[in-house]
């Protein structure tokens, strides 16, 4: 499977598909998905833990929402992606205003697509490395 025209979303498909949404609780917004990149940003504020720094837990959830849509996007239109494994590296403090994130592939097979995500701050500085694995499965006969 490799990315092609219809495994990429529109603005406002990308909008729809974050509503009710634990990205949306967290106000993720993605900017540009593909089976090749996706990227997205989350705020700070409303994300920290109780000493004023990003929670190490919405970096993660930034980075399998990206590293999910991308695989999503690589198993699509014939399959869908499920995660298996995630992991994270907290490489650096983030007090305020935005991270960034973007999953490029490490790994696109029939049956398993691994991510790499990497997260920066206002400066460009990296504050965290991800990495996803989903399974890539047959889509569901009663899906759309």
């Amino acid at each position: 499977m490799t990315d092609n025209p219809t495994s990429r979303l529109s603005a406002e498909e990308l909008l729809e598909m974050g509503n009710g949404t634990l990205a949306e609780l967290m106000g993720i917004e993605i900017t540009e998905a593909s089976a090749d990149l996706t990227r997205g940003s989350m705020p700070v504020e409303g994300n920290t833990q109780p000493y004023g720094l990003l929670h190490g837990g919405a970096s993660v959830v930034l980075a399998e929402t990206l590293g999910s849509i991308a695989s999503m996007l690589h198993a699509s239109p014939t399959g869908i992606a499920v995660g298996v494994d995630i992991n994270a590296t907290h490489h650096r403090a983030v007090r305020s205003g935005r991270v960034y994130g973007v999953a490029t592939p490490l790994h696109r097979g029939r049956t398993m697509a691994t991510y790499e995500i990497v997260i920066t701050d206002d400066q460009d500085r990296r504050c965290c490395t991800a990495r996803i694995t989903c399974a890539v499965l047959p889509k569901p006969k009663d899906s759309k």
